[in-house]
């Protein structure tokens, strides 16, 4: 219980404490004025009555301001529930269109990767090619040095 509850059933129990206690003096007639005409009645119990009838409105006034305000409350949560959805969905568009964006750019570098792989191996084979050219030019050139020393050492049999 809170404490402006707590102080409020303190309050009525200590004017319906008050009442009790004064009763006889709460019911004395006594003549009262309505502006037009004169009436004989308890001033006390129409005052009492009197302040039941406004502490009434309050508390249905109170009432209804509370519901008013709940139902904002629940109005305002079922908005903010709807604006978290949007942001959720916005936040995976961004995410599937940041996965489209990264898998083209991959693709693109595998692409560039293999492009530049068969662009290396076809530099390999053409400088294993040309090394393999001025090889067989220097194994035909000793070749033909040793052929040609052989032939010189056939015609000077002294050497």
């Amino acid at each position: 219980m809170g404490a402006r509850t707590f102080f409020a059933l303190l309050v009525l129990v200590l004017g319906g404490l008050f009442a009790w206690l004064n009763w006889p003096e709460v019911t004395r007639t006594a003549p009262l004025s309505l502006g037009f005409t004169r009436v004989e009645a308890p001033l006390g119990l129409v005052l009492l009555v009197a302040l039941g009838v406004v502490t009434l409105l309050y508390l249905l006034f109170t009432l209804g301001l509370e519901t008013a305000a709940l139902l904002e409350v629940r109005r305002y949560a079922r908005e903010l529930l709807h604006y978290k959805k949007l942001a959720e969905d916005a936040e995976q568009s961004r995410f599937t269109e940041l996965r489209r964006y990264l898998e083209g750019e991959f693709q693109a570098l595998r692409e560039a990767e293999r492009e530049e792989l068969r662009a290396l191996k076809e530099e390999v084979a053409e400088t294993l090619e040309k090394h393999g050219n001025t090889l067989a030019a220097y194994i035909g050139e000793l070749e033909d040095q040793i052929l040609r020393l052989l032939g010189e050492r056939k015609q000077d049999p002294e050497g």
